[in-house]
């Protein structure tokens, strides 16, 4: 089983695979990210896979194809080298209406560059996360064919492939110049539609390079680690899902933040949690219209259960299924248990409110005005916090030991009346009552003044009344709730550094945070980043940002990839992957740079007035 990080990802922001160096396609979901997975070898070795790499003992380099989701896999054994390229197409909305094609499909191409290579491939799909072992039947033409309960898969090639019992497996060799496709679809809902083999799939790749292409020609981006920004940028279009707008948190499950641990959950959903610094994030590039798909779908979500917001929603903003284990799973090295679903769905966390209601600020921000019903919905939100921001909840990090008042909630409750103010002010939501938000947010302010301040520890904590520290403390500068250069957030980054840090600039999540006490669980890669931003922002000087960033991004994987946590130690990957928090701190944490270095003022928090800004769209 290979190890977290020795993946790389292909999508068409549908759902995406995980294909490692070795060649092998070991997870992969159909037709959505949160479906029971084909492929599911990265969470047991029986699971299910799909191999394609020479026969003969081989090197590995890889890349992805320039400015694209392509990814080329180059095999370098003792008689020649071969590439191969993976991908799921994508192609333009006229493209896609001038040419029928399959609704989910993986293409393969294997092409010798020189010398005489053979090469091997093994098919075997397990649906429903292993449990059903499917009847492979040769179909001639129409490839080797499989009626799954989740769907039909058919798998083709211009070169032999045989069944042999449950799985097909093939060999060709290829001498210089040579190529060989192969192609997996997958049909539920409506007929199978199959692409001929060949120049198609060459053509197919064109197209869809050259979508991706087209797509990154719209970030703007021009600072440091400009390559890794756009990778970043690349991997998050990845994690949406393009029919509702939604950002899913990574596209697996139960990959474990602690090595052969129980730290091991579902992260194919859409978090609130995350909406304002994803938001943020895809603004700052450039990428507006992927910004206003996500909080459009975000203001329908929220009407669904309004005005009691869920932790996480499913991609069409619905309430997941319940978590369960599944026991017949090994996990990933032996980390169990397996779980599908999150629990953390029914918690409560008034963090949201704020990062909602923030993430439609920075739209508003960029030109975007609200409907009546928008803006009463928001002054809805708004009056449930001034009800409910004193009570205990989850926060942030999920624990199962119950809630506590978290420092970071409360703040974010401050930022819901914030904005929601500053919205009104500028007239893009009328009939606020004022007076009701400005007490609260007055009394908000004035308890984390007071009791998230520890005079012995010189920082702001985690919990109120507390001592234990957690790297949320660093948001409070991004939210604009207390300023980076102010000697309290200076002196809280430097305790979180001395409490939190691991070498190469990483931080630890917490250390103790009620019973969720977690040794050996690695660093939080987003947290690094955190910490990185807010020297950007005026915590410490543009040289120190600089050298915390660029460390930071040294942790990348070879093809520029984050999971969600990084052992300090060895540096390995851990937890799901690709994780949409990492990169969006990523990102976040070089867009401040760029304006630091620039010389730039921090972005702006105050809301422009209606009618200064054009109309770029109206909410629904």
């Amino acid at each position: 089983m290979e190890p977290i990080g020795d993946h790389a990802v292909i999508g068409d922001c549908r759902t995406a695979a995980l294909v490692g160096r070795s060649g092998t396609i070991d997870w992969l979901c159909w037709p959505r990210f949160d479906s029971p997975s084909i492929f599911g070898a990265l969470l047991d070795d029986g699971a299910g896979h799909w191999s394609l790499a020479p026969a003969a003992p081989h090197r590995v380099e890889r890349r992805y194809a320039e400015r694209s989701n392509v990814l080329e896999t180059r095999f370098v054994t003792s008689g020649g080298a071969l590439r191969v390229t993976d991908l799921m197409p994508v192609s333009s909305e006229a493209e896609q209406r001038a040419e029928l094609g399959p609704d989910h499909e993986v293409l393969r191409i294997v092409t010798c560059e020189r010398g005489e290579v053979e090469v091997a491939t093994e098919y075997a799909p397990r649906p429903d996360y292993g449990r059903e072992r499917p009847r492979l039947r040769a179909a001639g033409a129409l490839g080797i064919r499989a009626e799954t309960r989740q769907g039909l898969l058919s798998l083709r090639a211009d070169f032999p492939l045989r069944v042999e019992g449950d799985r097909a497996v093939g060999r060709v060799v290829l001498r210089a110049g040579e190529s060989r496709h192969l192609a997996l679809t997958f049909a539920h809902a409506w007929p199978a539609i199959l692409h001929p083999l060949g120049p198609a799939c060459a053509e197919s790749v064109d197209r869809t390079h050259a979508w991706w292409r087209a797509w990154v020609e719209r970030i703007r981006y021009q600072g440091p680690r400009r390559e890794l920004v756009v990778r970043s940028a690349l991997a998050l279009r990845l994690l949406v899902y393009a029919p509702s707008g939604a950002v899913v948190a990574a596209a697996t499950t139960s990959l474990p933040e602690r090595p052969g641990g129980d730290l091991n959950w579902d992260y194919r959903f859409c978090w609130l949690r995350d909406a304002s610094l994803t938001v943020r994030a895809l603004l700052g590039l450039g990428l507006e219209e992927e910004a206003e798909a996500f909080v459009s779908w975000m203001l329908h979500t929220t009407r669904l259960g309004y005005p009691r917001l869920r932790v996480l929603y499913d991609v069409y903003g619905r309430r997941p299924g319940r978590e369960r284990t599944l026991p017949h799973l090994a996990g990933h090295r032996g980390a169990r248990p397996v779980r599908v679903g999150n629990g953390a769905e029914g918690q409560l966390q008034l963090d949201v409110y704020g990062e909602v209601i923030d993430s439609v600020a920075h739209l508003v921000q960029s030109g975007w005005t609200l409907d009546g019903e928008t803006q009463a919905l928001l002054r809805g939100l708004g009056e449930y916090v001034c009800r409910d921001w004193q009570l205990p909840d989850e926060g942030i990090w999920e624990p199962r030991s119950g809630p506590e008042l978290h420092t970071h909630s409360r703040v974010l409750c401050w930022v819901a009346l914030d904005r929601l103010l500053a919205l009104h002010r500028s007239g893009h939501v009328r009939g606020v009552p004022a007076d009701l938000f400005e007490k609260h947010r007055a009394a908000i302010r004035r308890e984390v003044e007071e009791r998230a301040w520890s005079p012995a520890r010189s920082s702001y904590v985690a919990v109120l009344g507390g001592d234990e520290l957690d790297a949320s403390l660093l948001l409070l500068a991004w939210y604009g709730f207390a300023e980076a250069a102010s000697p309290r957030m200076r002196s809280t980054l430097r305790c979180v550094r001395e409490r939190l840090g691991a070498p190469g600039g990483l931080l630890h999540r917490y250390r103790n945070y009620g019973d969720a006490e977690s040794p050996g669980e690695g660093a939080f890669g987003a947290c690094g980043f955190w910490g990185a931003e807010v020297l950007a922002l005026g915590g410490g000087s543009a040289a120190e940002a600089r050298e915390t960033f660029e460390r930071l991004c040294g942790f990348a994987n070879d093809v520029g990839l984050f999971a969600e946590e990084i052992d300090p130690a060895s540096g390995e990957a851990l937890g799901n992957f690709p994780q949409a928090f990492t990169h969006v701190a990523l990102v976040n944490a070089a867009l401040s740079l760029e304006r630091r270095l620039r010389g730039s003022e921090p972005l702006p928090r105050e809301v422009p007035a209606r009618g200064d800004a054009p109309l770029r769209q109206e909410a629904t």
